[in-house]
C-alpha cells in the first residue's frame, strides 16, 4: 500500500467502526490471548518470590519522596490537619492563566459559609502527573488509528514535562497495570510507553482505574494531577459512575481528560456507520469525563485532529504549573468524615460584586475559576 499509516488506519477504522461501537457496554467479552507485549497481565511470580506489588493494597512507592520538599509556605492538606489547601487557576476565554490577581479579590466558601484565607501565594512549581492510558482491544488494536492516536498523545505529553516533574505511567483494560513508578526520570516513562503494543482484553474499566490511582495519589503533596487518555467509555468497572464520582471528589486529585477517537466518530457518523447505541455511549462518556474534570478542578479536551494536541498540552501545563495557592482554617471543626463543598469566587471587595476582568484593550473578558469541588473532613477515629 502507498498510503500513509495514519490515513490508512483512519479508513480501516471507519469501515469497521459500526461493529465496535455497538458492543454492549455492560457485557464482558472473552479475553484475547496474551502475548509477551501485553500490559494487561502482570508477570507470574515464582513461589520463592515475595509479593511486594499488590495493586489492591500497597501504595505506589515513589521516588517523589526523595525529591526536594515543597517550599515552606506551600499550603497542603492532610486528613488529620485543620488547614485546607486549595490550588486555584484563573483562566481567560482562551484558557490562558490570568496572573497578578490580589489576595483581596479571592473569596472561599465551605458549604456556603465564608472562610478566612490564612495563606496566599502564586507561582510555578514542579508537577506530579499520573498518566492513565486506556489500552484495550476494543479501540487500541495493534496499528489501528486508536492505537496510533493514543501513542501520539502519550509520547507528546511526556515530551512537554520539565526535568523536575514526576511522572508515572499506568495502562488499563480489564485490569489496571502500573508500568512505571513516579519518577523525574523520563526514560523510565519512555520505556513504559514502549510496552503499549498488543492489548490483552477488550474491556475498558475507566472508573476503577481512575479511582484506584486517585486514591493512591491522595497523600502526595504539592501540585499533582491525573491525565486520562482514552475514549472515556467504561464497560465493566466494579464501581458505578456515582460511586466513582464521589471517590474522585474526596481524593482531591485534579483529573484532566483527553478524549480520543473524535475524528473516527466523525467519519463513522458521516458515513452512517454510527448506530444510535454507539453514539449514545460516546456522548455519555464525554459527559462523564467532563463531570470528573469539573468537580476535581481539572479540564476536559476533545481534540478532533492530532494538530490540536500541542495546544492542549500547553493548556494543561499552564493550569497546573501556574496557580494561586490558598489555604484556610475551616470554621466547621467537626471531625465527622463528611464531604464538604468548596467554592472559590473572585469579587470586587468595594462592592462585593463579581470581579470584572479586562484585557489589554480594556474590554471585559470571560474567565473561569478552576479549583477542586471540596474535600472529605477528617474522621474522629483517624
Amino acid at each position: 500500500m502507498n498510503c500513509r499509516p495514519a490515513v490508512c488506519c483512519v479508513a480501516a477504522l471507519a469501515l469497521g467502526f459500526a461493529a465496535l461501537v455497538t458492543l454492549p457496554v455492560g457485557a464482558q467479552e472473552t479475553p484475547q490471548s496474551q502475548s509477551s507485549d501485553s500490559v494487561a497481565k502482570p508477570r507470574k511470580k515464582t513461589p520463592d518470590q515475595t509479593d511486594q506489588t499488590d495493586t489492591n493494597q500497597a501504595p505506589i512507592h515513589s521516588e517523589y519522596e526523595k525529591q526536594k520538599q515543597a517550599p515552606p509556605n506551600t499550603p497542603t492538606f492532610r486528613s488529620e490537619a485543620t488547614t485546607v489547601g486549595v490550588d486555584v487557576s484563573v483562566l481567560d476565554d482562551h484558557n490562558n492563566f490570568i496572573p497578578r490577581i490580589p489576595e483581596g479579590n479571592f473569596r472561599i466558601y465551605e458549604d456556603g459559609v465564608p472562610q478566612q484565607i490564612s495563606q496566599f501565594g502564586q507561582g510555578e512549581a514542579p508537577m506530579t502527573i499520573c498518566m492513565v492510558i486506556e489500552f484495550s482491544g476494543r479501540f487500541q488494536a495493534f496499528w489501528s488509528y486508536g492505537w496510533y492516536e493514543t501513542l501520539q498523545a502519550s509520547y507528546g505529553f511526556l515530551s512537554t514535562l520539565k526535568p523536575d516533574d514526576n511522572v508515572a505511567v499506568v495502562a488499563f483494560d480489564l485490569h489496571t497495570t502500573i508500568l512505571s513508578d513516579f519518577s523525574p526520570d523520563k526514560n523510565k516513562a519512555q520505556q513504559a510507553l514502549g510496552q503499549l503494543r498488543i492489548p490483552g482484553f477488550s474491556e475498558s474499566n475507566v472508573f476503577d482505574a481512575l479511582t484506584d490511582m486517585a486514591d493512591r495519589m491522595s497523600n502526595i503533596e504539592g501540585r499533582k494531577a491525573i491525565l486520562y487518555i482514552g475514549s472515556g467509555i467504561d464497560t465493566f468497572s466494579k464501581l458505578t459512575f456515582d460511586k466513582a464520582r464521589k471517590s474522585l471528589q474526596e481524593s482531591g486529585v485534579p483529573i484532566y481528560t483527553i478524549s480520543t477517537l473524535q475524528v473516527s466518530r466523525m467519519l463513522a457518523e458521516s458515513n452512517g456507520m454510527m448506530g444510535p447505541i454507539g453514539e449514545m455511549d460516546f456522548l455519555q462518556a464525554d459527559n462523564e469525563m467532563k463531570t470528573f474534570s469539573k468537580e476535581t478542578g481539572g479540564l476536559s479536551f476533545f481534540p478532533r485532529f492530532l494538530a490540536e494536541y500541542p495546544s492542549i498540552f500547553q493548556q494543561i501545563e499552564t493550569a497546573l504549573r501556574d496557580q494561586y495557592t490558598l489555604a484556610y482554617h475551616p470554621t466547621n471543626t467537626a471531625r465527622d468524615g463528611k464531604f464538604r463543598r468548596i467554592k472559590v469566587e473572585l469579587i470586587n471587595p468595594a462592592t462585593n460584586e463579581p470581579l470584572r476582568v479586562v484585557n489589554a484593550k480594556g474590554k471585559p473578558i470571560k474567565y473561569q475559576i478552576i479549583a477542586k469541588a471540596g474535600y472529605k473532613a477528617p474522621h474522629e477515629v483517624d
